[in-house]
């Protein structure tokens, strides 16, 4: 049984992996012991796949900037939020805090007009400086760079593929580029998000 906090539209079957996926966008995390692959695309974004060897449980979370607000209605897109939910969502499912390894990715430099802190920069050096600090040890890497990826991970075994995309491959960015313009015109707090 899933403990999701993605759509339920995100199920789908992934031709290329061969096997059932969840989706996840940007603000998801998903933890699951269910032989299934959690799948998404990231720019600047990052992904953090956290599993536990032994009872053959993990989860991904995708988020979009490194801190964020405590009154937000989506905490997740935060990355001080989203690794908070996605290890007490494996705590809570039986995973052992001392077995807990993890493989990121993402934190690429796609977005154009960021050049002295890049948000890709930013959300790398945040979840690497995270781990080391909740001492969780980073199995993979596959940070920075200008390209957008790809990601699977299979939260029984830990196993991930990580696709890096073309640059000529734009839809990441447009989307990711929508995304921050609505965070910067959202309010910080409420129940209504406008975009």
């Amino acid at each position: 049984m899933s403990a999701v906090a993605a759509p339920q539209d995100g199920t789908y079957f992934d031709p290329a992996l061969k096997t059932r996926a969840i989706r996840l966008l940007p603000a998801d995390y998903v933890v699951t012991d269910e032989p299934v692959a959690l799948v998404t695309l990231l720019g600047s974004c990052v992904a953090a796949c956290l599993y536990d060897p032994v009872p053959g449980l993990g989860g991904m979370n995708h988020f979009m900037l490194p801190g964020g607000h405590d009154d937000d209605s989506k905490p997740a897109r935060y990355g001080v939020n989203a690794m908070e939910l996605l290890i007490n969502g494996l705590l809570k499912r039986g995973a052992n805090r001392r077995r807990l390894q993890a493989k990121v990715f993402g934190g690429g430099n796609v977005l154009s007009g960021f050049h002295s802190d890049p948000i890709g920069t930013r959300n790398a050096t945040f979840v690497l400086d995270y781990l080391a600090a909740e001492r969780i040890p980073v199995l993979a890497q596959d940070l920075g760079d200008n390209q957008a990826r790809k990601i699977g991970f299979f939260p029984r075994t830990g196993r991930t593929l990580v696709r890096r995309l073309p640059a000529t491959r734009n839809e990441v960015v447009d989307v990711e580029r929508a995304l921050y313009g609505r965070l910067a015109r959202a309010p910080v707090a409420g129940e209504v998000e406008l975009f």
